[in-house]
């Protein structure tokens, strides 16, 4: 027994919460192991829409652990409200949430650096969240970091208040409100020590060995990747399989299914290369039917086609071994659904994923029929119209890799599974 390992193959946003809350039910563990608050994992069950953003997408499932792993930074000021919002659904969170204790805390001051970062790179920002997130992995890297086991030392505040020094003397201002923030991350801080903070890699291991099933899941998406991501238009952790390794203390045999999640079509976030971006009507559409807003930011997203010299770039890297095709339903109205199958530059054609995409890499396509047909209360894959059908076909001998699970929607039940 080992662990499985959900994440997303594109730029983000590809719909990994719903998927572990549909998995949930199989697994005993779900454990986020990267990222901070900048993610946006959207559930929607009973009519209700929920966005989490620290805690994993299995805490509405009974009898299940979550665990935020080590390689997660969090914000204690949203994590705080994140749990109050479930506590008011009537969700036990203290009893379903373990923390681990090697987890990074995000300070206010991160996020002051994190602002001026941004506004010092003028029209070259990589659009950050401006959530404190990259301020504070430069921080653990250079080993000034607070985690959270520290909260429960007798010189934590010390430690914060010479840390918060330290951040003070690379800015140019303060803002006006930081005492407020301040007094909100303290009361934060004893909040948090409500819940269990565990030694987590000792936790995941030992459970392993006792036969759990425990998913990882992952955040952002592999092409923001730090290290094989579109840099420096990427996030500040390694959102690859390998990061499931060290962001939870997992070692790599113990690795079993990795289930790669990708849009039918492709989205993106703020700025960086895009090769496959629409800026027209049809760009606009997939906006518009899609909701494509980002569920942490509310920034719209920009829209494309599907991008496969870059999909299969992702599957390699992360060694994927059966994928989940997202919004699917989104194309329902298409008359025509184009695919990326390789890049051109000049006279040159490649079907691979490039070390830099600048805006003389076209996209080359091949068309496809849409399916025109309403797809969301379909719940029998043999009911699939046969272009949509013809179109993962496709896909599948292009990526070599089964795709398993169809989504026809928003919603939990709105899940086809092949």
């Amino acid at each position: 027994m080992g662990a499985d390992v959900l994440l997303g193959l594109q730029w983000g946003d590809e719909g990994k919460g719903k998927i572990v809350d549909v998995l949930t039910p199989d697994y005993d563990i779900i454990a986020r192991f990267q990222g901070g608050p900048n993610a946006g994992h959207t559930l929607e069950f009973e009519g209700i829409k929920h966005v989490l953003h620290t805690i994993p997408s299995g805490i509405f499932r009974n009898n299940v652990v979550n665990i935020i792993g080590n390689g997660v930074v969090i914000d204690p000021i949203i994590l705080k409200k994140e749990i109050e919002e479930l506590e008011k659904l009537n969700v036990d969170v203290v009893q379903k949430l373990f923390i681990s204790k090697k987890a990074h805390l995000i300070l206010p001051t991160h996020k002051l650096l994190d602002k001026a970062s941004e506004k010092a790179k003028g029209k070259r920002k990589i659009g950050s969240t401006l959530k404190g997130i990259g301020p504070t992995y430069m921080d653990k890297t250079g080993r000034n970091g607070l985690r959270i086991g520290d909260i429960s030392s007798q010189n934590f505040k010390t430690r914060f208040e010479r840390l918060r020094e330290k951040h003070f003397q690379l800015l140019d201002e303060i803002d006006n409100d930081y005492n407020n923030l301040e007094v909100d991350f303290l009361s934060s801080i004893e909040f948090l020590k409500r819940f269990q903070h565990i030694d987590s890699e000792h936790y995941l291991n030992n459970a392993i060995k006792e036969g759990k099933k425990v998913l990882a899941e992952g955040a952002q998406g592999t092409l923001l990747d730090i290290d094989f991501g579109t840099y420096p238009f990427v996030t500040s952790s390694n959102t690859i399989s390998a990061g499931t390794c060290t962001g939870m203390g997992i070692a790599p045999n113990k690795l079993e299914r990795i289930i790669g999640i990708f849009k039918a079509y492709c989205t993106r976030v703020g700025s960086g290369p895009f090769p496959t971006e629409l800026s027209d009507d049809v760009g606009t559409k997939m906006r518009d039917i899609g909701h494509e807003y980002g569920a942490t930011t509310g920034r719209e997203r920009r829209c494309g086609w599907l991008d496969l010299p870059a999909l299969k770039y992702s599957i390699m890297i992360n060694g994927v071994t059966e994928l989940c095709m997202m919004k699917a339903d989104v194309l329902d109205s298409f008359d025509e659904i184009q695919v990326c199958t390789h890049y051109q530059v000049g006279e040159e054609k490649f079907n691979y994923f490039p070390f830099e995409i600048s805006e003389k890499t076209k996209p080359v396509y091949r068309n496809f029929q849409g399916w025109n047909t309403d797809i969301t209360k379909l719940k029998d894959k043999d009911n699939l119209p046969l272009a949509l059908l013809n179109y993962i076909q496709f896909l599948e001998e292009e990526l070599e890799v089964p795709i398993k699970i169809i989504s026809v929607g928003p919603n939990r039940s709105e899940t086809i599974v092949r």
